[in-house]
């Protein structure tokens, strides 16, 4: 699966980047339909602590699928973001063998 990863305000390293791709490759167990992943990684000035936000941008054939999450580190995001995209991509092979 071919992954595109945007840091924007800062500069990614990188292990981050090889760690986003080493996540990503995995949704190929739940899926292996996925055709290009789009990752925007962004840190965000505020007061608080959770600062990092990924947006995961999933495409696979007839459909897109977008997670966004706001973490701690970029790790813990792109982490919990992985995990609601296996959901949605193992409901969505369900829904294709139903029809089958």
């Amino acid at each position: 699966m071919k992954v595109n990863a945007q840091s924007v305000n800062f500069n990614a390293d990188v292990k981050l980047i090889d760690f986003v791709q080493n996540r990503l490759n995995k949704l190929d167990r739940f899926y292996d339909k996925v055709v290009q992943s789009d990752v925007y990684l962004k840190v965000v000035k505020t007061s608080s602590k959770e600062n990092k936000i990924v947006e995961i941008t999933v495409r696979v054939p007839k459909d897109t699928y977008v997670v966004k999450k706001q973490c701690k580190s970029f790790e813990e995001a792109v982490d919990t973001a992985c995990s609601s995209l296996e959901r949605k991509l193992v409901k969505r092979k369900e829904k294709l063998r139903a029809k089958a």
